[in-house]
């Protein structure tokens, strides 16, 4: 069964995600450190959508897709806003003190370390980025 939840690109709207996501978790019988990780990068992910996605001022949407099936837990989080590939980022370099690393990339670094696969593509004017994660028990 899809699951889906539209946002505009307003940061106050990302409360909306974790009780999205905790619905989904229970409904499909997923341990509370599976749901926690799986929190955390859909919100990293949908933040960076609506803070840097579309021009200042400008209003837009986020749309979060869910689907489980087969043991696998599959989410695309869609905007319509500026091409942009995140997977595209290198890792950020963990080792060095905060003070020395630099800005940005620790969001799809968290979602890579948490999620089995992340792509992106960009279809009929949108951007579409894809996480998987096993979830067979």
């Amino acid at each position: 069964m899809p699951y889906t939840l539209t946002l505009h690109n307003n940061v106050q709207e990302a409360s909306l995600l974790a009780p999205f996501i905790e619905t989904i978790a229970t409904e499909n019988g997923l341990d509370h450190s599976l749901t926690m990780e799986l929190n955390l990068a859909v919100e990293e992910a949908v933040v960076n959508v609506m803070e840097y996605a579309y021009p200042q001022g400008e209003t837009g949407e986020v749309t979060i897709e869910v689907s489980v099936a087969d043991g696998l837990l599959d989410i695309n989080i869609i905007d319509s806003g500026a091409p942009f590939d995140p997977t595209q980022k290198s890792d950020p370099d963990t080792s060095l003190p905060v003070e020395e690393r630099s800005i940005g990339g620790l969001g799809i670094f968290l979602v890579r370390q948490v999620m089995d696969t992340v792509s992106y593509r960009r279809d009929d004017g949108k951007n579409i980025l894809t996480f998987t994660k096993n979830i067979k028990m």
